[in-house]
């Protein structure tokens, strides 16, 4: 069994300001640690679950958080960005048995979780496919989709959890934290550990029972900026039209052309 794991850190237990989420700032040491933990957590439980290979795509900022000498020994990890179109599920293909969600968080405009965006908070205020408001979880999960390959368990704020049930009957979640306005309301760091090895252990002995959702025939992206300037710009997209001075659209059949569109954008 061969297991992929896609990890965040907004999602992790404890984050609740982009200080604690940004490398180059002192508060960030202390929830790298706790999201190497979270990980190694998801880890042990595939382990336990049988997994003879697990690849962890590092898919926060810098895309080198992880600790890697506190993962299992076994782990192989991808750090840094190549810039496949995949993003933070580079390396994903029709080898692997099961996607993972570590450390994920609601959307932008989600109000489950004060660091709540999609893709680059500076750049876009909401993403749409198909008049869904599109969290990094749906964008991954259609990438999953693509490689066949089912979405088996989700960790994060409670509020991409509910989403993540709502869009995928079956996927087990471990809901770490809610946010309230600015702030947000924990469970103890060494139990979001034991709850998620748990988790993906019993998501894993019963994949037989989760397949890979379907895709739709057909695509919608809108993409709201936050900077008209920037929506002009991407307007220029092969594909792309102006909705308005800070939104664009693009319609295709293929799922790739979406994210070669985020990419690019």
């Amino acid at each position: 069994m061969n297991i992929f794991i896609s990890a965040d850190i907004e999602g992790v237990t404890g984050t609740t300001v982009w200080d604690e989420a940004t490398k180059t700032h002192p508060d960030y040491p202390e929830f790298q640690a706790q999201m190497t933990r979270e990980v190694s957590a998801a880890c042990l439980g595939a382990l336990e679950a049988g997994a003879d290979r697990i690849l962890v795509k590092d898919a926060h900022s810098t895309a080198r958080n992880l600790i890697a000498g506190d993962l299992p020994g076994s782990v192989e990890l991808v750090r840094g960005w190549s810039r496949h179109p995949y993003m933070m599920m580079q390396e994903l293909d029709d080898s692997f048995d099961a996607v993972l969600f570590v450390g994920y968080h609601g959307p932008a405009t989600g109000v489950g979780n004060p660091l709540a965006h999609t893709m680059d908070s500076s750049k876009f205020a909401e993403v749409t496919i198909n008049g869904e408001v599109a969290s990094e979880f749906l964008i991954n999960t259609y990438t999953a989709a693509m490689e066949n390959v089912p979405v088996a368990f989700i960790s994060g704020d409670r509020e991409i959890c509910e989403l993540a049930s709502s869009r995928v009957p079956g996927i087990k979640s471990v809901a770490v934290k809610q946010g309230k306005g600015g702030s947000t309301i924990n469970i103890h760091p060494e139990t979001a550990c034991r709850k998620i090895k748990e988790t993906v252990k019993q998501s894993l002995l019963s994949l037989s029972d989760q397949p890979a959702i379907t895709l739709p025939d057909a695509f919608e992206a809108v993409v709201t900026f936050v900077d008209f300037k920037a929506a002009f710009r991407a307007s220029f997209y092969p594909g792309a039209r102006l909705i308005s001075p800070q939104k664009i659209g693009f319609d295709t059949h293929s799922y790739m052309d979406v994210l070669r569109l985020l990419l690019f954008i």
